[in-house]
């Protein structure tokens, strides 16, 4: 179980940066990228997997106040993603609001699960 929560972890880890890291590339011309909206849909589906494998594991205290924050934040970073890559893709201009929710929203999730202990 942990060599499988651990790998779970790595891929959170990979969604987050695909997230952030296309934030920050773009951050003169904010847009919403399609590996963006990839890397919300890694972040959620590793997420609740990584929930779902809590219980069985033999030294988690989990923090479900915290994670159900987290959840709520990647639903909205997700769809936030999903919403930008389909003005992108219809030709409609991305707002810089739209652009920056995705990367600081990200961001934020990623100082709430380091930060809060």
């Amino acid at each position: 179980m942990t060599i499988l929560f651990s790998i779970l972890v790595f891929l959170h880890i990979v969604g987050a940066a695909m997230i952030v890291g296309y934030w920050i590339a773009t951050i003169k011309e904010p847009t919403v990228h399609p590996r963006q909206r990839d890397g919300a849909f890694l972040q959620l589906l590793t997420g609740i997997a990584m929930m779902g494998l809590l219980p069985f594991m033999p030294d988690a205290d989990p923090n479900y106040a915290k994670l159900g924050i987290k959840l709520v934040i990647a639903v909205v970073v997700a769809v936030l993603a999903i919403v930008g890559v389909r003005k992108a893709r219809s030709g409609q201009p991305v707002s810089t609001g739209l652009a920056h929710g995705v990367g600081g929203l990200a961001l934020i999730n990623i100082a709430i699960a380091t930060i809060w202990n």
